[in-house]
């Protein structure tokens, strides 16, 4: 009996155990599953991110980079560039955006040229190519003709930073290169990292970056701890102009943090393991004890109570609330739990169907029954719905069941659950998901906005420098298959610095946005239009437009921008400088384009301005020879090859030497003696005038004095001084360290200096001149250079005549009488008059009777040397001993 007991426990049973290992099975294998796709939510999470950081890094050592090519370009047209020129063109590149530390140039591998100054004098004079720690670098950009990007690298001035060193080699046009030196852009590093947002205290993920030297990921790690290497992060590659970084991710705290819904999802999976075991083992007790022998009545009496004990248990552990219904009739029987799940009293009191309803919330009511009457007619019912608790609580409540027939009875039986918690979680995830969504799309518009801010001028809306590079190196990748070539127009703006310096910056943006419209309303639509620089534009045109075309497009534009751009209150007139390069070959080379359509630009702006021109071989050759020349003078600078020259002025009476007036002049070393007329104009343009007047003044006052001490009669000397030099700050220290004495020397201002409008700082070195006992001359009187009152406010020592007016005095009348009157004038101020350019002794005698002071010109002595002038004084002074 007891074995035949084993044997039907171990049948009803065996169901309830295979039924319980398949959901333990399945369990695990779910709750593997969630712990497996939270961590590829997680790793999407952290990619994004990444992604938003690595874009930075890219957008901004790009950007910074690219900032320094535009001065690479400038170097290669003034390879012997000075430091004042360097840090002047470097300076507008530190006015974007940026985060370079510093700029260098090496020529010849020797740091000579640095901007800024201050803080980086230690690196100035360093050979890169001895120093270990930079020598590789500088080496492998100039063997490979391209940019490296090298670091983290420590400063001798202290600190860290990557840098980014530019080849240069001049004559790239002809076969033969000169490798020139290399510029370095050095990026501050913290600043870099702040920028792209690596240093932001709520970013949710760590990070590291590994390639020292932008070797990616063979390169050394340079940020960020190690174990993020080691913890299966997510990888990325950050592309630099030449190399890579590897960008390497993973969360705070790691990938082992447990999902959100874990012990929800394993609270589910119990109850459904308990929804589907335990009707299982009470079917299989059921049916144990039906078989028994109905003799044994009151064992099974027992046994029926005691699984009925169980059966409360189970469902009571469940929080499951079963009913059962009498079709016929409407009454519904419900359990305590039930009673309990819609807020009734356990009373054990039928219920009705009415009252069912009743507790439906109003909104699920209709289907609810619509449910319920399927379920009838199917006799399998199933159905979700609210109810609405007496006390105001909504609960969802999902119910299953299932009708049979009991004699003449049409029953239902069947289980209702509380799943407000799941409908609560289910509403919370989709929520998560709507957030996930979300900020992916902002992620996807953020990056789109970095990519276009990248690329665009943010004051115009204009593509930027970066933006035409790419375009122009795309044109030479697919120009040279289309057979097409490019034509560039090169834009600067005429006078648009002083409308920034005396109606402000926001006129000057006003200016620049009307400039924008203007270019790209004129031009075609297929035309690219970029802003370069402050006041720069570019615009690319395909070769297929013709010279005439090109010429009636820089019209239109010139004319359109003539026109004054109301602001407010001001009228704002301004011009424009085109240059133009046209480039018909197949392939385009975008930075000869460039060069060529600069060379043009400086050709229109030294013509006048407001003009348009076009780029040729003999302007290319005009540069040359102009930089060619601009190169000797530099040498010739430090070659001591500017002297002094001088003539001699007479008394207009005597005719005794009342002084003498220093000349420049270039002891060219195959030229020969060359005047101003030859170098000044590229003088000028190479900043070196002020520095050639201070080396004829020293020079002047040298052979001054040799004079004096020889014995030799020689009353004062005068000397030419550019209105640059009369704006130097230095200028009177370096005169008060030279003792002149007073009356012996005298400073004319050479060019055309406008005295009514000059600026505070001119005048007041004018006033400290004076008091150091130098007098002023004005030169060129008379040619509308000076005004009267310009003499008055001045208040010089002499005027000096200018020599178009005195070369007629002998033959015209009329002539005589204003040469007289700027004698008049002289006199009434008490200024003292000179005549230049006087070539006979007629002039000499007339101006003598016009009441000039002191005659000089050819017909009385011509320029010599400072031995001339020693033989000359020396000769007379033997003349009249005799």
């Amino acid at each position: 009996m007891q074995q035949r007991f084993r044997t039907l426990m171990t049948w009803t049973s065996l169901p309830a155990v295979i039924a319980l290992v398949v959901l333990l099975i399945a369990g695990f294998f779910a709750d593997h599953q969630n712990s497996v796709v939270a961590e590829q939510a997680m790793r999407v999470d952290v990619a994004k991110e990444m992604n938003l950081i690595r874009a930075n890094l890219e957008g901004n050592v790009n950007g910074d980079l690219q900032l320094a090519r535009g001065l690479i370009a400038t170097i290669v047209t003034e390879p012997n560039m000075s430091q004042a020129r360097f840090a002047k063109l470097a300076e507008s590149i530190f006015r974007e955006k940026t985060h370079l530390r510093n700029i260098g140039a090496a020529p010849g591998l020797v740091i000579s040229l640095m901007y800024p100054m201050e803080g980086n004098e230690k690196v100035v004079g360093l050979d890169l190519s001895k120093d270990e720690e930079q020598r590789e670098a500088v080496l492998r950009a100039r063997d490979s003709r391209r940019l490296v990007l090298a670091g983290p690298v420590e400063l001798k001035q202290g600190g860290q930073a990557f840098i980014g060193r530019f080849p240069v080699f001049l004559d790239r046009d002809r076969p033969t290169e000169t490798f020139w030196g290399i510029v370095a852009a050095v990026i501050d590093i913290q600043k870099l990292y702040e920028d792209s947002g690596l240093l932001d205290k709520k970013l949710p993920i760590e990070i590291a970056l590994t390639g020292k030297d932008s070797l990616g990921q063979s390169g050394a790690r340079f940020y960020g701890p190690a174990h993020v290497i080691e913890s299966n992060p997510v990888t990325a590659e950050v592309r630099l102009p030449t190399g890579s970084w590897q960008i390497a991710a993973i969360p705070k705290g790691g990938w082992s943090a447990t999902p959100r819904n874990a012990w929800i999802l394993r609270l589910a999976m119990l109850i459904g393991g308990a929804l589907v075991v335990v009707p299982i083992v009470i079917a299989g007790r059921l049916l144990e004890q039906r078989r028994k022998h109905y003799a044994d009545l009151r064992r099974s009496e027992r046994r029926l109570a005691q699984l009925s004990e169980r059966l409360e248990l189970a469902l009571d552990a469940s929080q499951i609330g079963v009913w059962e219904q009498d079709l016929d009739s409407d009454i519904i029987f419900w359990d305590d739990r039930l009673n309990e799940i819609y807020g009734k009293p356990a009373d054990g009191e039928p219920r009705s169907f009415e009252e069912w309803s009743r507790s439906i919330h109003i909104d699920d009511l209709e289907q609810a029954k619509l449910d319920f009457k399927q379920g009838i007619a199917t006799g399998l019912y199933s159905s979700e719905y609210r109810v609405v608790l007496p006390n105001g609580i909504v609960r969802h409540l999902r119910a299953r069941a299932k009708s049979y027939s009991d004699d003449t009875k049409h029953k239902m039986v069947g289980a209702e659950w509380d799943v407000t918690a799941d409908v609560a979680l289910t509403r919370e995830l989709e929520q998560a998901k709507d957030l996930a969504e979300t900020r992916n799309a902002e992620l996807e518009a953020a990056t789109a906005r970095n990519e276009y801010a990248a690329l665009h001028d943010t004051l115009t809306g204009l593509p930027n420098r970066r933006y035409l590079d790419i375009m122009l190196d795309s044109h030479a990748a697919t120009g040279s298959t289309a057979g097409r070539g490019a034509a560039l127009l090169h834009l600067d703006l005429d006078r648009f610095k002083q409308i920034n310096d005396t109606l402000g910056h926001a006129v000057g943006d006003a200016v620049l946005i009307h400039t924008a419209k203007v270019l790209t309303s004129t031009v075609r639509p297929a035309d690219f239009v970029a802003r370069v620089g402050g006041d720069e534009f570019v615009v690319v045109c395909s070769s297929d437009i013709s010279i005439d075309q090109l010429s009636q497009r820089a019209d239109g534009i010139l004319q359109r921008l003539r026109q004054p751009v109301p602001y407010k209150d001001h009228q704002c007139r301004i011009g424009v400088s085109v240059g133009i390069a046209v480039d018909a070959d197949g392939a385009v080379d975008g930075p000869r384009l460039m060069v060529n359509a600069d060379i043009a630009l400086y050709r229109a702006k030294s013509r006048g301005r407001n003009r348009y021109e076009f780029f040729t071989q003999d302007l290319q050759s005009e540069i040359v020879r102009t930089k060619r020349v601009a190169d000797e003078i530099l040498a010739g600078l430090e070659r001591n090859e500017f002297v002094p020259h001088y003539q001699l002025q007479f008394d207009a009476k005597t005719l005794e030497v009342a002084g003498v007036e220093a000349l420049a002049r270039w002891n060219h070393p195959t030229g020969g003696l060359q005047t101003p007329a030859e170098f000044l104009k590229i003088a000028e343009e190479l900043d070196v005038v002020a520095i050639i007047d201070r080396l004829i003044l020293e020079q002047t006052l040298h052979d001054f004095d040799q004079w004096q001490r020889a014995g030799l009669l020689m009353p004062r000397a005068s000397v030419n001084v550019s209105a640059r030099r009369l704006q130097d700050e230095e200028l009177i220290n370096s005169l008060t360290s030279l003792s002149i004495k007073p009356g012996t020397l005298s400073f004319e201002l050479l060019e055309s200096i406008f005295l009514d409008d000059n600026d505070e700082l001119m005048v007041w070195n004018v006033n400290q001149i004076k008091e150091l006992g130098i007098d002023i001359e004005i030169d060129d009187f008379g040619t509308g250079h000076a005004s009267i009152v310009s003499v008055m406010k001045l208040q010089p020592r002499r005027l000096k005549i200018a020599r178009q007016l005195i070369g007629p005095v002998a033959e015209s009348a009329q002539q005589r009488e204003v040469v007289q009157s700027i004698v008049q004038i002289g006199r009434s101020l008490g200024v003292e008059v000179i005549a230049e350019g006087v070539e006979t002794m007629r002039q000499a005698e007339i101006l003598k009777d016009l009441g000039c002071d002191i005659l000089q010109g050819y017909g009385l002595s011509r320029p010599v040397s400072a031995h001339g002038i020693m033989e000359f004084l020396s000769g007379r002074r033997r003349r009249t001993a005799s």
